[in-house]
């Protein structure tokens, strides 16, 4: 059985791009070429590696296994190629998906307390392809949104924070403690399209008999609460969306939360490298969590 770094490249390169067309055009081979590579790969270690649908291709069981060891491999050949080079460090350390609500001061704050020699990769993405990444390879660990029940070793909740509504702070309702439902009838709202409580804050307010005229729309979270400081309108937003030129106000009976947390594979928690990674990420980032949570409380 000899296997060739070709091979290693090669299964990598599917798993990460996630389907054969791409991974040859991001490694400068022809498809032919990789499927004849990977099916060599796979007549060596006697297994499949890979599922192929219509859509994606998927890890086997004996793939999962392969693909710490594959990244070990390429790491030492990358290594071994910067022996007449000044040292650098391999990089990525580590591949994580985000979800684009993650407010950015906080993403900030949570990679400025790595160690200066940890390097992260930030793939941006909605919760359902994220998952899909992360059970295919494609990235190594989540940082979003707990789903209830969702529990396991692989689940590090890091913070929970309620859903508030935000206007500008020269707003005619900052000042009150407790918002009823019916003040904010009147209101211009903003809709953040990013939000994963977005249908169930639809049905509060329809509930409520509060049908509200919207001046923007979008995904972009930073714009939408940049044009709540500009008194454009008002929003509903998890509090560490909290920036300069707003201020958060609970809602009476609006008791809608949520929980950050770091996600990782359950079918890699042998894996003693990528434990140790993820281990490093949770560690650094519990305490930062803990004063966000503070700096923002209500």
């Amino acid at each position: 059985m000899i296997f060739k770094r070709a091979h290693m490249r090669q299964f990598l390169a599917v798993v990460e791009a996630g389907t054969f067309t791409q991974a040859a055009a991001r490694i400068g081979v022809t498809q032919p070429t990789l499927s004849a590579g990977i099916a060599e790969l796979e007549r060596l270690i006697g297994s499949p590696v890979l599922t192929r649908d219509r859509k994606r291709v998927r890890l086997t069981e004996t793939g999962a296994r392969l693909l710490p060891i594959a990244r070990a491999i390429e790491l030492q050949f990358d290594a071994a190629a910067g022996l007449n080079q000044s040292a650098l460090r391999p990089w990525p350390t580590l591949k994580l998906g985000v979800i684009p609500s993650i407010a950015g001061a906080m993403l900030q704050r949570l990679v400025a307390a790595l160690p200066a020699e940890f390097n992260l990769e930030l793939i941006v993405g909605g919760d359902t392809v994220l998952r899909a990444a992360l059970s295919s390879g494609r990235v190594d660990a989540l940082l979003l949104v707990q789903r209830p029940g969702e529990e396991g070793a692989h689940v590090m909740p890091l913070l929970t924070e309620p859903y508030v509504m935000f206007v500008a702070s020269t707003h005619r309702l900052v000042g009150q403690t407790l918002l009823a439902p019916e003040d904010l009838a009147a209101e211009v709202m903003i809709a953040r399209r990013s939000c994963e409580a977005l249908a169930d804050t639809s049905r509060f307010f329809t509930q409520h008999g509060i049908r509200p005229r919207f001046a923007l729309k979008s995904e972009n979270d930073d714009y939408c609460m940049r044009m709540v400081a500009a008194g454009l309108g008002i929003t509903t937003a998890p509090l560490s969306m909290q920036c300069d030129g707003v201020v958060g106000l609970p809602i009476a009976g609006y008791n809608l939360s949520r929980t950050l947390a770091l996600l990782g594979d359950p079918s890699r928690a042998a894996d003693p490298v990528m434990r140790s990674k993820i281990d490093t990420l949770y560690e650094n980032w519990v305490g930062v969590a803990n004063r966000i949570a503070a700096d923002h409380a209500v």
